[in-house]
């Protein structure tokens, strides 16, 4: 499987590295250039599919196994998003690259609007989902991805706060992926992808929910982990990936750096000294392991 999330990384670290340390000559050498440009038509190159997300298989970012994520993970739209704005401002703008500048603008804004829209989830939206009409074809469609109700699973009324919400997992025609998936939301906070009253949410959510998602060692990489016959169908009985195990709802420390920056983003470094402090009674003493298998 095509490791996507890379190539966006590989951009957004370019840009990073040139705002830190001023040495803006690495980006704009030729090779480099070649090779964002190269990146981006890949990702905006035309085919089947309608959406302005990015359509990947399963097993294409952080979470490399079959974890039910085909499709348009919210993980790679996050990361899509920040990379598009990255590459923006390093390309050198000339007749060979003023098209792909035009098209990266495009799909910013319909990415940006799409995710805002359709991927967005809280109590209202809950509500709006229980009451949505099926088989809608028409531009007038509430609906407009033929959701049924009966999709929003049991325990999210009861978990997500009042004041809170987040950005699902996944969200294709007659399917929506009500997990949490922990680096999508945080990069959303990171990138801007989400308005300001959403990036809040998920912070408040994180806040409210914080035995769940940080529990004895931050953080759940996703919430909640699949269970027994989904376990079994969705990863293929995968014995790595077990209920609350690595990618199923595993906890992961190298997560607690994109957490400190939406923190820091959204004025609330407190919430981030709290995670880091919980960390440091173990990470040290257990030898600083890559995840922790433990539903708390």
């Amino acid at each position: 499987v095509a490791p996507v999330d890379s190539g966006l990384w590989w951009i957004i670290l370019l840009s990073a590295y040139g705002k830190i340390t001023g040495d803006y000559a690495l980006q704009e050498r030729v090779d480099v250039q070649t090779g964002i440009r190269l990146g981006l038509n890949l990702c905006l190159s035309d085919g089947f599919d309608m959406f302005p997300t990015l359509l990947v298989t399963d097993g294409s970012c952080m979470i490399d196994r079959r974890m039910g994520i085909h499709g348009h993970p919210l993980e790679i739209q996050a990361l899509f998003y920040s990379a598009l704005r990255c590459a923006r401002e390093m390309l050198i703008v000339n007749d060979e690259t003023k098209n792909l500048v035009a098209a990266i603008n495009n799909r910013l804004s319909a990415l940006s609007f799409h995710i805002r829209e359709y991927y967005w989830v809280d109590m209202r939206k809950i509500n709006e989902i229980y009451r949505y009409n099926t088989e809608e074809y028409s531009t007038d469609a509430v609906n407009k991805f033929n959701i049924y109700p009966d999709q929003i699973p049991s325990w999210l009324v009861d978990w997500i706060p009042e004041e809170g919400g987040y950005l699902i997992g996944n969200l294709q025609p007659a399917h929506m992926d009500f997990r949490f998936f922990t680096l999508g939301n945080l990069w959303a906070i990171v990138s801007s992808l989400g308005t300001s009253k959403q990036n809040e949410g998920i912070l408040n959510l994180i806040e409210a929910r914080w035995d769940d998602l940080m529990g004895h060692m931050p953080l759940k990489i996703c919430y909640p982990a699949l269970e027994y016959e989904e376990w079994r169908i969705i990863t293929g009985s995968d014995p790595k990936n077990t209920p609350w195990s690595y990618h199923n709802g595993g906890s992961w420390p190298t997560l607690l750096w994109q957490f400190t920056l939406a923190c820091i983003k959204m004025g609330k470094p407190e919430l981030a000294q709290k995670a880091v402090a919980l960390a440091e009674t173990r990470l040290s003493m257990d030898q600083w392991p890559e995840y922790y298998d433990t539903r708390r």
